[in-house]
């Protein structure tokens, strides 16, 4: 889910008046007790106490003189802007290491299909690499063929070389994986094509003009790109075509009917709509369409509204002629005014199940109603009694339409929270008309120790059946590891598939039969393909086996892996320092960090790292960001405060509206876990984190002064009252200062009253107690923490004569994910802390 490098989606950003800010910036709370053992041994050693004075005396701090300095002197050298002269051996040095680091392929989606062969089946890898001097993402594909045998072992045997999927925006085998469709997206205005390919040929090659519709969606959130099972149709979610725009000559406005042939005109630009911000803001209205593979013909569905955005489309059993898919309505503003919030990483947004005939259905079948020639078609809402309703699945049999909810993230009003899951019984004659819905996997309030904590599902393998029909298997949160599961959605139970042991993360990447092929790895470990089988054994649970599969991915270097094989990790219980009576039970439990060391870690600098959202988490899986960070020395403590998800509803929901001060406590308290332990050296220690990760690495910088000898972060949360009037996520502010009742109190107009306790509680509120060097990495696009956020505190910062360097990516957004934005981001604040811990 959401991770460093992508800040994770939760942070909002606007700006404010002067005014309130000059009376909120009089609201400052105290520091931390000195009687800490992390207060008592960071402050002194570390040489960074807390200053105070006038603006001119910070004006002339030595720090900030030097470091003007070194800048000039960087200038005269012919060094880029910014460059530390004392740095630039260091600089090169990190620059390669990283890129040996990104040259690591990562592993994607996987699919497998049966053959003619009991005992044999073919499987397809997706591989990605960066191509950093391109500044994209390249995509491979790897066949294999697999054989089992009596013993239950298997074989893999791969295909000698990859093939390059040069400009493919996404790949979509058929079930029966006798047919590959190719989506290429056009970047301009030429026609969309969709590519459909059979064993040894290029079956067809379909061209979509922009005047049928735009790009296909590919992403998490809407895309939908379904085969039908007789393997003629698709149906996928593309943007609608562009509307008609008033156009003017020198006449002035062209009515209809107006000669073509009129030189000089020009098109306007109309009526401004709302999109669904973060990362859609050049895109238009998600809409439904289906495509004839023989003939090319595409048809739009008719009768879905403009005010629903389609996404996520499957295909109903073949006896309803009907397509299910997810909407969200654009109606989710304060007081379901027609405003779309942004809608990346936010599961809080209502959305619901449709169905909608099929719109090459045949007018035999539905003699009323001549689709074929526009007609509108009746549209089926599935799930009226509830607000969420996504990841639709039905079962082989066509029995059930299984699918998950966000309804605790959308009552309570955080961006995310604990899932459930339901199921309808799929009517055979298919009449939808009174469809129930039932509970397969409640929400978990508060786990019993050791147990399952909760469903916290990002996605659903569009097979995840096994073939009794009934257990599906998807990929979870479980505290600070992803974890594989199984679920029966008869019977309800749900068991851990992935080993109970394992420190590791899992994911699930494809089924062969009743068979998994899963990835697994952690943050010391690349990641590694297995292949999972139940073991029976005789008045016992039955187990699952787990074999590791040889591939022909690219070993690291061996400098690379004599650095992961240096450390080691460990998932740590921390134990809450601020229990009250107040609390609910799942929010008294322990939280977790994980703790990735060297082997002589007391002796050495460490590096907290925060995540974003903040209701996401850190998982314990592979980050090439994270292992450049500790292969320069360092250790890491990864922090999943209360609020994070895998923990339980209850843990969860304890943080809104204690923002800055619980989730503050909370890492301050597992700093203080690994000092007392002697597992870290306190007087060396640096913090980082993006997006709410950097709203709490500039808090702790202000609230805990003289801890952290250096800090970065990315895109951070500085000022709430600024954020509000301009981030696509304005409610998130409310509802994480005043918790559930701040979804009552969102408005677009927030009050003075509003405003000074967004001060309050933000960051910005505490700088006149920072001293510690900072580093600030900026993405000028970013509409979720608007780059106002992170000027205006850095600006004062250096107002204040605190060391401060700021890096804006220009055509960058919130997650800083762009290969080349991701590389220096990383590699600046590798040189930025070895600069300050080497003192």
């Amino acid at each position: 889910m959401v991770v460093l490098a992508t800040g994770l989606s939760l942070t909002p950003r606007f700006y404010s008046r002067s005014s309130i800010v000059v009376a909120a910036s009089l609201l400052l709370s105290a520091a931390p007790s000195s009687s800490s053992p992390r207060a008592r041994a960071a402050a002194p050693a570390s040489g960074y106490s807390p200053w105070r004075g006038s603006i001119s005396r910070i004006s002339s701090h030595p720090t900030a003189m030097a470091t003007t300095q070194a800048s000039e002197a960087a200038t005269e050298k012919g060094l880029p802007l910014g460059m530390d002269v004392s740095m630039v051996d260091e600089y090169a040095s990190q620059s390669k290491l990283l890129q040996e680091f990104v040259k690591i392929p990562t592993i994607g989606k996987a699919w497998i299909f049966n053959s003619k062969t009991e005992n044999t089946s073919r499987a397809i890898v997706s591989v990605g690499q960066t191509d950093l001097l391109a500044n994209k993402k390249r995509s491979f594909l790897l066949n294999s063929h697999i054989s089992k045998n009596s013993s239950n072992s298997v074989d893999f045997q791969w295909s000698p070389f990859p093939i390059e999927m040069s400009g493919v925006s996404a790949v979509i085998p058929s079930p029966s994986g006798r047919k590959l469709l190719l989506i290429r997206n056009s970047e301009d205005d030429s026609p969309t094509k969709l590519e459909v390919w059979g064993p040894c040929q290029l079956e067809n090659e379909i061209h979509i003009a922009q005047s049928v519709h735009g790009s296909l969606y590919v992403d998490e959130w809407f895309e939908g790109i379904s085969w039908n099972q007789e393997e003629t149709l698709v149906a996928y979610v593309a943007e609608e075509p562009p509307q008609p725009k008033p156009e003017f000559n020198d006449s002035g406005y062209k009515k209809a009917g107006s000669s073509e042939k009129d030189c000089k005109s020009w098109k306007g630009k109309g009526d401004w709509e709302e999109t669904w911000g973060e990362t859609y803001s050049k895109k238009r209205i998600p809409a439904l369409f289906v495509v004839n593979i023989s003939s090319g013909e595409v048809r739009a569905v008719k009768g879905i509204p403009r005010t629903l955005s389609v996404g996520q489309v499957i295909w109903a059993p073949s006896s309803s002629h009907s397509l299910v898919f997810v909407a969200w309505s654009s109606d989710n503003g304060y007081q379901k005014t027609p405003r779309k919030l942004g809608i990346k990483y936010c599961f809080n947004r209502p959305c619901a199940l449709y169905a909608v005939p099929d719109p090459f259905m045949e007018e035999a079948d539905k003699p009323s109603l001549n689709v074929s020639k526009g007609e509108t078609a009746p549209t089926t809402k599935l799930t009226s009694d509830l607000s969420s309703a996504f990841f639709p699945r039905f079962s082989p049999d066509g029995k059930y339409l299984v699918f998950i909810s966000a309804k605790s993230a959308i009552d309570s009003g955080t961006h995310n929270a604990t899932n459930s899951m339901h199921k309808i019984d799929w009517p055979a004659d298919g009449k939808l008309e009174g469809l129930s819905v039932a509970d397969v996997v409640p929400i978990v309030m508060c786990p019993q120790d050791g147990c399952f904590p909760g469903l916290y599902c990002s996605g659903i393998l569009r097979n995840p059946w096994l073939t009794d029909g009934q257990t599906m298997i998807l990929s979870s949160i479980w505290g600070s590891k992803e974890v594989i599961l199984s679920v029966n959605v008869v019977s309800r139970e749900v068991s851990r598939v992935s080993p109970q042991d394992s420190d590791y993360s899992w994911n699930v990447l494809a089924l062969d039969k009743d068979n998994i092929l899963a990835v697994s790895s952690s943050l010391i470990t690349v990641p590694q393909i297995y292949y999972g089988s139940e073991v029976c054994q005789t008045g016992k649970p039955n187990q699952w086996g787990w074999q590791e599969i040889a591939t022909p991915f690219p070993s690291p270097s061996d400098k690379i892996s004599a650095i992961l094989a240096d450390h080691k990790f460990s998932i740590l219980k921390i134990p809450i320092s601020n229990s009250s009576d107040k609390l609910a039970d799942g929010a008294k439990l322990p939280f977790e960090a994980i703790f990735v060391s060297w082997k002589d870690s007391a002796t050495r600098p460490t590096i907290v790292v925060l995540h974003g959202g903040p209701h996401t988490v850190y998982p314990s899986s592979y980050s090439k960001s994270l292992a450049f960070l500790y292969s320069q020395g360092y250790n890491l403590l990864v922090v999943n405060y209360r609020g994070s998800l895998g923990f339980g509803e209850e843990a969860l929901q304890s943080l809104p509206g204690n923002i800055g001060s619980q989730d503050v406590n909370d890492v301050l308290t597992a700093l203080d876990f690994v000092i007392k332990k002697g597992l870290i050296d306190a007087s060396k220690v640096a913090v980082v984190g993006g997006s709410h990760g950097g709203f709490l690495t500039t808090h702790l910088i202000g609230q805990a002064p003289g801890t952290f000898v250096a800090a970065a972060a990315r895109n951070p949360v500085c000022n709430l009252s600024l954020m509000v009037g301009t981030t696509d996520i304005p409610e998130w502010c409310f509802v994480e200062i005043y918790g559930k009742e701040g979804k009552n109190c969102f408005s677009e107009y927030p009050s003075f009253d509003d405003l000074c306790q967004f001060h309050q509680k933000s960051p910005i509120s505490h700088i006149s107690k920072v001293s510690t060097p900072t580093l600030f990495l900026l993405g000028a696009q970013d509409l979720r923490v608007p780059v106002s956020n992170g000027l205006q505190y850095a600006r004062t910062l250096k107002e204040m004569g605190v060391e401060t360097k700021i890096i804006v990516f220009p055509e960058d957004m919130h997650g800083l994910d762009k290969p080349q934005s991701d590389f220096e981001s990383f590699l600046n604040i590798g040189v930025w802390f070895k600069k300050h811990m080497s003192k």
